[in-house]
């Protein structure tokens, strides 16, 4: 059936983190929304649903809700009841499970006990105050002991799994990545260090549906927008017939304007699931394979939601793999450099000349955490408005 698009006060591209969030918003300022998506389900990359034995499965890969953000927390409140949760990550470092970030429990593990206590009084002393200290400092320090250690965590923990993960030589990694990966100087074991850090009680799904739940609202999935937009004199043609409304733009950027000025090169996943014939596989939610193995790491999704389930749990396994066109795969992680920026730049131009707002992490071709698409995509609503 034909959309009558002159209905919509606005029309929102993408379901997921970032349309959800501003067609919600949108919706509660009294216009009427629209929200389209070419996939067969809401929630984007965050989508969750519960298999025959009731365990969660995140079909695009783990997600993890953290942030710092007040706002977005409270913002997401509305749509789910919430627990805490504090996601734990152990590193497989030649079969020796050490937990992620590396602390002074992973130190332990991987070093004689007295190079080991050597090491964690010289962090204390010139890390003084600090909780956490980036490879990129170790690497750098004037302390040949403290510059070792750095080298061996480099080599051990994050040289092998980036490289893989973004399918490059070791030599060739930016050290403006190095720089975020941090030490932890104590024995916290937590991966992330927000101040919040909690799941959704029923999922995300269950969230998204909620969000979208408005009497301002209607989703229509399974339809490619790129077959129903056309562009001319600076306007926007849906089914043929000219829209000006609001138009919010959460997909792939280039995929919008028919990839004219290039394919914008993207890492993507191949995500293998499996159901194992155990209550639980492995000893936290997920293992990292820093040295060993050509996945990058295992998932159990049991642990995100405490799921207590027995004899029976699943895992995922996921390999790195370059982004294709032909290939059928989803874009996951944006490869920023100067050429790729640079063609994002020319696609983001044409946007600007239809009016287009861009939100998200293919739309902005930025790596963004949920948390970070939520709040950008509120702060886009009040300019909108």
């Amino acid at each position: 059936m034909k959309i009558n698009y002159k209905k919509y006060d606005a029309v929102v591209i993408g379901a997921g983190c970032a349309g959800a969030t501003i067609a919600n918003r949108l919706a509660n300022t009294n216009k009427r929304v629209l929200v389209i998506d070419k996939r067969p389900h809401i929630a984007g990359n965050a989508y969750d649903y519960f298999d025959q034995d009731k365990i969660i499965i995140h079909q695009y890969g783990p997600h993890i809700f953290h942030t710092n953000y007040q706002e977005v927390f409270n913002f997401l409140k509305k749509f789910s009841p919430f627990f805490k949760y504090e996601h734990r990550v152990l590193g497989n470092l030649d079969n020796k499970l050490v937990p992620v970030p590396f602390n002074f429990k992973s130190l332990e593990l991987t070093h004689p006990k007295k190079e080991a206590s050597q090491i964690k009084k010289l962090l204390l002393k010139y890390f003084k105050g600090q909780t956490r200290v980036s490879i990129f400092e170790l690497l750098n320090h004037k302390d040949p002991t403290i510059k070792k250690f750095g080298q061996f965590v480099f080599d051990k923990v994050f040289a092998y799994y980036t490289a893989k993960q973004w399918n490059i030589k070791i030599k060739d990694i930016d050290k403006s990545v190095i720089n975020r990966v941090p030490v932890v100087l104590g024995y916290q074991d937590t991966y992330f260090g927000d101040k919040y850090q909690f799941m959704p009680s029923h999922g995300y799904t269950y969230m998204f549906k909620n969000m979208l739940r408005h009497k301002n609202i209607t989703v229509k999935l399974s339809t490619n927008i790129t077959k129903h937009i056309k562009f001319k004199n600076k306007k926007i043609y849906l089914d043929g017939e000219l829209y000006q409304g609001k138009f919010i733009y959460t997909g792939a950027i280039d995929e919008l304007f028919n990839y004219q000025f290039g394919v914008l090169p993207y890492r993507s996943l191949d995500i293998k699931l499996s159901k194992i014939k155990k209550t639980y596989y492995q000893k936290a939610a997920t293992v990292n394979y820093l040295t060993s193995e050509k996945f990058t790491r295992i998932s159990e999704y049991k642990y995100f939601l405490k799921q207590n389930i027995k004899g029976k749990t699943v895992i995922a396994k996921e390999y790195s793999k370059a982004y294709s066109l032909k290939g059928k795969t989803d874009p996951y992680y944006p490869i920023n450099n100067t050429k790729n920026n640079a063609m994002y730049l020319k696609y983001k131009k044409l946007a600007d000349t239809y009016h287009i707002y861009l939100s998200g992490r293919l739309a902005e071709y930025k790596y963004y955490n949920m948390d970070l698409a939520i709040l950008n995509a509120l702060q886009l609503v009040k300019k909108i408005k």
